[in-house]
């Protein structure tokens, strides 16, 4: 019988974070019992958790900025790749300003603690966390993403962006360590659970397996992604959950190989493994090229002999997160990147390609003469009216032709934009606006066109055979828009903003918007042609913002 022998399933390191002091208010020491107690008064975790969530939905790490700047110096970076990081760092610069996030889905907020044994509270530490999230979403540009269940098929947005996830720890220790993160809908979509077998645990059916899985995530999440991949676990819940930490560099200190004890550790090698796989399979950051993903961690578990959980996830290019902790010194929050604008080349660099002016005020046979003409991968400059339609908007539009009512003039008579804005700040026309996932409206494209609707959409990432179809039978076409640029899109292109229907569902009501110089791509034309479907076909062509 072997001797008991206790590891902690993910060892932590050394904490080399720069952060940034609060403050050193309403934090006391106090002896009893033998020992010295760290006491935190409530308001302390509510400033922390609100200063996080502001933050995080404004500012980026200098590492992540960093491997941004690394793709225009690239010689081997497609136009593409270069263009979007371009346009990510200009995103990052408005952003900055404090003012309009940098992704319009500003997230579900989640918070984990780890509280340690000497210090001491007054027990409601999740309420505490709460309001600052509350305080945080209500005061700030932020959107609110939460839905209530009031029963099982009607919901209710909060008004509010709670509930939180939030998660407390017992640790050992006088300190109270925080992760603190924004995790927008794309992104947590793309967190994804395989139940394999020992038949996986091989190299190369593992890097067969992970290919396939790899392309699979498509662009819908706003790449360049930092990818987490975690083989085994001794559950499905702790796999996915350690691929999320692991996504948000959280894990970066783990041991770089195992023991007969079962800790965790990172694979190193198979990291840079998979790394070079997202950079020979030509998706890019999002419309073809090398820059699918900055960086990659894999992380290897513990597992039942019977099982083999495998998990994927990403944290996308609103990669929002940072570490904080309460000690006896005061209140410290990770030191995000205030100065982006260092990270921008000082002369603005030319891509070679045409950019076609569409004018959209036109009627939608007019729209689609034009679009025809040209091919896919062809950039366009959108200026006119658009429609904003999401997932609720388009649900309550399939009721309304399933009770034989006819498609709305607005849904016939101009492109849709799959989108939901943030708060609007005062003296803008808009608050940050960026597409969303175009997937996820895919099952109503075809009903839609027949009816007369949807026939130019405007979203982010790639679309299902279906919708491609329906494009060719009846002569629509899908444009793609770069993800994750959302402030940018709110300063420079969208000029007017007014609710057409349903204002009570709040973000997701259907909106007409006025855009100037809307940057976008002809993913899926009407001959039955989709850009994404060879991803390892040539990229698309960019020019310069006119």
């Amino acid at each position: 019988m072997p001797e008991f022998s206790y590891t902690n399933l993910l060892p932590a390191g050394a904490d080399d974070t720069t952060y940034r002091r609060l403050t050193s208010d309403g934090v006391g020491n106090h002896d009893s019992f033998g020992r010295k107690f760290l006491e935190v008064e409530p308001q302390l975790l509510t400033l922390l958790t609100s200063t996080a969530m502001h933050d995080i939905a404004h500012l980026l790490r200098p590492a992540h900025l960093r491997q941004l700047r690394s793709i225009l110096d690239d010689p081997e970076a497609s136009p593409n790749d270069r263009y979007v990081a371009r346009d990510l760092l200009k995103n990052a610069c408005i952003a900055a300003g404090g003012v309009l996030p940098m992704c319009q889905d500003t997230g579900t907020a989640i918070v984990m603690g780890k509280r340690g044994q000497h210090v001491l509270t007054d027990g409601h530490d999740e309420e505490h966390i709460a309001r600052g999230v509350y305080d945080a979403y209500t005061t700030l540009n932020l959107r609110y993403s939460q839905l209530a269940p009031l029963t099982m098929w009607d919901e209710r947005n909060t008004g509010s962006n709670l509930p939180a996830q939030i998660e407390i720890y017992a640790a050992g220790g006088d300190e109270y360590k925080f992760l603190f993160m924004a995790k927008g809908g794309g992104s947590a979509n793309k967190s994804f659970l395989y139940q394999e077998t020992k038949a996986v645990l091989n190299p190369a059916r593992m890097l067969s397996f992970l290919e396939e899985k790899i392309r699979s995530l498509g662009t819908a999440a706003c790449p360049p992604y930092h990818l987490a991949i975690v083989v085994g676990g001794t559950s499905a819940e702790f796999a996915l959950k350690t691929a999320k930490y692991a996504s948000a560099k959280y894990l970066d200190a783990l041991p770089a190989s195992g023991s007969a004890a079962g800790h965790g550790f990172r694979d190193r090698e198979l990291e840079e493994q998979v790394l070079g796989i997202t950079r020979r399979i030509g998706i890019g950051a999002q419309f073809g090229g090398k820059y699918f993903c900055h960086d990659v961690r894999v992380i290897r578990l513990p597992r039942h002999g019977a099982s083999c959980p495998v998990a994927i996830a990403v944290s996308c290019s609103a990669d929002r997160q940072a570490l904080g902790k309460i000690t006896a010194e005061g209140v410290f929050l990770e030191q995000l990147e205030t100065d982006p604008a260092q990270y921008l080349p000082e002369i603005e660099a030319a891509d070679d390609g045409e950019v076609v002016a569409i004018d959209l005020n036109r009627p939608m046979p007019e729209i689609r003469a034009e679009l025809t003409r040209y091919p896919v991968r062809t950039r366009v400059s959108l200026s006119g009216p658009l429609v904003v339609a999401r997932d609720i908007a388009h649900a309550k539009i399939a009721e309304r032709l399933d009770a034989g009512e006819p498609m709305p003039a607005y849904l016939r008579d101009h492109p849709v934009y799959y989108a939901g804005p943030a708060k609007t700040p005062q003296g803008y026309a808009s608050g940050s606006f960026g597409p969303t996932t175009a997937g996820r409206m895919d099952s109503y494209v075809d009903r839609f066109q027949a009816a007369g609707g949807s026939l130019v959409m405007l979203a982010k990432g790639n679309r299902s055979a279906a919708v491609t179809a329906a494009c060719q039978q009846y002569g629509g076409f899908y444009l793609g828009s770069i993800g994750g640029a959302a402030a940018r899109l709110a300063r420079d292109c969208i000029t007017r903003v007014e609710v057409l229907e349903y204002p009570e569902l709040g973000m997701e009501a259907v909106w007409r918007i006025e855009v100037r110089d809307f940057p976008a791509f002809i993913v899926v034309d009407d001959k039955g042609n989709d850009f994404f479907a060879d991803p390892s076909g040539p990229v698309l062509s960019i020019a310069p913002h006119p």
